[in-house]
């Protein structure tokens, strides 16, 4: 069943320009993943710190290995380095089981 990885990030004003290759290198590379379904990146508009990534995958295990790959590792590695904190995760499934 499809699930919804919502992806919480504070970016700070002054990294942000550095933030855009890497989230577009990370949203490039999910696409040719098995299993990734969409995505999309939204800013808060009161805080524009805050940014939501929410993307569709068919399975919660799909997603997970995607997560763990050593590609995407690499790439959160930086973004954690630049970010100075760690990225905040969640998974929702549709109705009230997978």
């Amino acid at each position: 069943m499809a699930v919804k990885v919502i992806i919480k990030r504070t970016v700070p004003a002054d990294k942000a320009r550095n933030m855009v290759p890497l989230f577009r290198e990370m949203r490039s590379l999910a696409m040719n993943q098995e299993g990734y379904i969409s995505g999309e990146t939204l800013r808060n508009t009161t805080n524009p710190e805050q940014f939501i990534v929410i993307s569709t995958w068919q399975s919660s295990q799909l997603w997970s290995k995607w997560l763990k790959s050593d590609t995407r590792q690499q790439i959160q590695n930086k973004i954690d380095q630049l970010l100075g904190g760690k990225t905040e995760y969640e998974i929702y499934h549709y109705g009230f089981s997978e």
